[in-house]
């Protein structure tokens, strides 16, 4: 007889492990299924957001920021560092660490919350008696059964068609994470989140860095507004960014890697870099689910199939993340592992696609949440906009670091906040406000009318709400 439970959640990432402690909230008796492994072989639960994703990247961007800060601009605050040098091992010694620290929380979440943990990949083998059967394929292989299953299982980074990941010359976001060395140079497929983030990494630490996009417009889902701004600063850096080229023949040997592709021009030009990392997406991850086995219906793209509350073609057989439909965020797989628990629960769990906010982690930060000024035109809805910049904030001048602006877009009739775009200092924080805003409904005229603390940068946020209505008082 197998182990039985209430709930089964196959895969251990934001969207699974948070899904199976608000289960376990919720009286259910549930499992979780992880097959992530640390360099011992034993369990690392957090998904590849904690293993090779979000927590790994962010670690090294604050450390790689250190080292900017230390080696460019404390001698404007009178601190002057002789004798500077890099210890690249330790800097991923520290990012394990973080990593690890992550990974032993879970663990400890799930004891805390009584969840059944179960090293191992996931996958169906038979639905019977209003039961799920599910079998755990690890150091020893069991089956556990279980009334409602919930997939997280993610998703893996997308190669480009006839150049697949070999991590050590072309790298994917894992491979990007554990390079022992600065390359002299450095090439980046993809201008999105992951590049980016990367590609600031690197740079920082003295690579020289080039990124192609094959789109003619830099960070087409940003307000381009806020793109120009962010691609003039990455551009000050000296981070180069190609638009508009198409990738041709990739050579891999042992001096390095060589690209050839066309620019915007038309013209034929080839790139010599040390190391490539190839940031073209991601893909929903079912490998070895077995979806055949029960009849688990998968999309043209190999995603999961739901529907507006997570459920599949199955009978209380659920999705969430990135092997569903929607945004590949952390946080929206959580909010999703969150509604699904609660749904199971005879609850009404709550996802708001039109509030979750998006950040990237370079410097400077850009952070948005809502509508774009580009999609407002397109779908024609009168809207005003409000911006206000970061050189003209104290606390920005105080950090040192004014680039960048908040800008505000509100219906042009009720006021309502329809979305808020931000680039510069702590973008990712300044955000919240505006997602908790617009949740509640509120137009800029609530904003401009909360008093924010002085001197602080939230105090952007507020001018920006002010200049909706063209009433700033500090620009």
């Amino acid at each position: 007889m197998s182990k039985q439970f209430d709930v089964i959640v196959i895969g251990g990432g934001p969207g699974g492990y948070i899904a199976a402690i608000r289960a376990a909230q919720l009286g259910f008796n549930v499992a979780c299924i992880d097959e992530w492994k640390n360099a011992k072989g034993g369990p690392a639960l957090g998904g590849t957001c904690t293993n090779v994703g979000c927590i790994p990247s962010k670690a090294l961007l604050q450390s790689s920021e250190h080292f900017e800060q230390a080696g460019h601009h404390f001698a404007d605050h009178g601190i002057n560092v002789s004798g500077l040098s890099l210890d690249v091992a330790k800097m991923v010694a520290r990012k394990d660490t973080v990593v690890k620290q992550n990974n032993d929380g879970i663990v400890y979440l799930f004891k805390k919350n009584k969840v059944t943990f179960f090293h191992g990949r996931g996958s169906f083998v038979a639905a019977k008696d209003g039961l799920y059967e599910i079998k755990v394929a690890g150091t020893a292989e069991e089956t556990i059964s279980g009334k409602h299953v919930i997939i997280a299982t993610g998703s893996n980074a997308r190669a480009l068609p006839g150049t697949p990941f070999d991590e050590a010359n072309i790298l994917s976001n894992d491979g990007a994470l554990r390079i022992a060395a600065v390359p002299k140079k450095l090439g980046l497929i993809g201008s999105g989140v992951i590049g980016l983030e990367m590609g600031s990494v690197w740079r920082r630490l003295g690579a020289e860095v080039t990124v192609l996009e094959g789109l003619p417009t830099f960070l087409g889902a940003v307000d381009q507004q806020i793109a120009k701004e962010a691609h003039k600063a990455f551009f000050k850096q000296g981070l180069k960014i190609e638009l508009g080229v198409t990738v041709g023949e990739i050579k891999s040997g042992k001096n390095g890697v060589s690209v050839a592709y066309t620019n915007a021009k038309g013209e034929a030009v080839s790139l010599d870099v040390d190391k490539l990392i190839i940031s073209i997406g991601r893909v929903a991850n079912t490998i070895g689910l077995a979806a055949d086995v029960v009849g688990l219906a998968l999309d043209e793209r190999g995603a999961i199939v739901v529907d507006g509350d997570c459920q599949t073609n199955l009978p209380n057989v659920w999705a969430v993340g990135d092997v569903v439909r929607g945004p590949m965020l952390a946080h929206k797989a959580e909010e999703e592992g969150v509604a699904v628990a609660e749904r199971i629960a005879g609850q009404h769990g709550h996802v708001n696609f039109n509030t979750i906010p998006w950040v990237i982690y370079t410097n400077p930060e850009i952070a948005w949440v809502g509508q774009t000024e580009e999609q407002l035109k397109a779908e024609g809805r009168a809207y005003k906009a409000g911006t206000f910049p970061f050189m003209a904030n104290g606390r920005a001048r105080a950090l040192g670091d004014t680039t960048g602006m908040v800008k505000m877009l509100a219906d042009a009739v009720t006021d309502e906040i329809l979305g808020v775009h931000i680039v510069g200092p702590m973008a990712s924080e300044l955000i919240a406000e505006c997602v908790v805003a617009m949740e509640f409904r509120a137009s800029s005229e609530d904003i401009a009318r909360i008093c924010h603390a002085h001197p602080s940068l939230s105090e952007a946020t507020k001018e920006a709400a002010l200049a909706v209505d063209k009433r700033t008082l500090n620009f």
